[in-house]
Formats: structure tokens, sequence, C-alpha cells
């Protein structure tokens, strides 16, 4: 399978808050629409991008991004691109309201709170900002794709929020396929510090089986 890449570079928090890397993100996919029907700066991308065959793909932090310019992308279309699928890798969400888990460490918890503000101080509700709780957004429907992958890691802080992401987004009137699976034993992005195991591996396979 041949896939173009388009890396974002988007700034970060505390320097830059949030919504910098947001703001920086929609730039770029507004800088590769722009190459559809022959536009554009990038050869590169003229010659060999399938508009027709998008895919927003992140880990951690990059994962709650993606999904954020998908919904973005559902209500503001971008000319030219066919978004086909969301690919989240142990993506970054939070909430007010404990779940799973985080009910048996709630001074865990606490310390977590305190980061969605710290990196975005201009949010009005806290870890229940949409950006960082989908269960929160009332635009979650309009996801402007057709289906979803969300990988889990069992030993991951996020775990129970990415279970709540995948049980919400199926729940709330998008169209779309949703799938999920769950790496056993592993924890936060586990895959970039032991790239060859065979949950990485695994994952890469399921990832690259969800983009043909």
């Amino acid at each position: 399978m041949d896939v173009l890449v388009v890396s974002v570079n988007y700034r970060r928090a505390p320097e830059n808050p949030v919504p910098v890397a947001y703001d920086d993100s929609w730039a770029v996919l507004r800088w590769v629409a722009e190459h559809t029907n022959g536009g554009g700066d990038e050869e590169w991308i003229r010659k060999h991008a399938d508009f027709e065959r998008v895919y927003f793909s992140g880990d951690s932090a990059g994962g709650n991004i993606a999904h954020n310019m998908a919904i973005r992308l559902g209500s503001e279309n971008l000319f030219g691109l066919k978004l086909l699928g969301v690919a989240l890798v142990h993506p970054y969400f939070w909430g007010v309201e404990p779940v799973g888990e985080e009910k048996k460490d709630l001074d865990r918890k606490a310390g977590v709170d305190r980061l969605w503000p710290f990196v975005c101080p201009s949010a009005t509700h806290g870890c229940d900002d949409p950006r960082i709780n989908p269960q929160k957004d009332p635009k979650l429907a309009d996801m402007g794709c057709e289906k979803v992958l969300v990988c889990v890691a069992e030993k991951d802080l996020l775990r129970d929020r990415n279970w709540l992401y995948y049980e919400v987004l199926g729940k709330s009137g998008w169209k779309g396929e949703l799938e999920i699976m769950e790496a056993k034993g592993k924890d936060h992005v586990f895959h970039l510090s032991d790239p060859t195991c065979e949950d990485a591996v695994a994952m890469l396979d399921r990832l690259g089986s969800f983009m043909i």
C-alpha cells in the first residue's frame, strides 16, 4: 500500500496555548486542499495524493487533534478533500466526572485535571470542554468521516476515556463504522518505545488494513 503522509509540526503549549495546535493543524489541511485540481505549491502532493482517500491519525495529543479536525471538517467542508477515516491511537480525552479506574485514585485524577486548564486557559468549561471531552460535544454526530478506529492500551491512564469515546460516538447518531482494538498489558504510546514488539506490529497491521 502506497501512502503519502503529511505530518503537522504544530506549535505546542504552554508557550503556545490551545487552540494554537488546532489552528495550525487546520491551516495545514487547508494547504493540502489547495492542491486539488492542480493548485498548490508542492508538486509531490499534486502528482501523487489521492484527495478522495484521506485519513487522519495521531497518538495521544495527536489523536485528540485528529478527532477535533474531523469534527471541524464535518461542519466546515474543505473543497476537494474526502475524509474516509480517522485512526486514534491512545487519544488524549478527559472529563470532570471520573470514569472507570479513575474513581480508585481521585488524587491522581485531580493532578491530571489541572493539565487542560494549563494548556488551554481560554477553556470556559474546564475538563468538560468539548475539545477534551467529546461526550460534551453537541457536534459529535456530525463527525466528517466514514469510519473510526480507536486503539487502546490496557494499562494506559486514558484507557477508560478511550473506551467511553468509542461507546459515546457509537450512540451519538453518527452513521459511520466504528472499530476498537486493545493491547493487553501495554501502557500509553508503548509503540514509541518498543516499535518492534508483537503488539506494536499488530497495531500497525490493523492501521494498514483500516486504510485499505
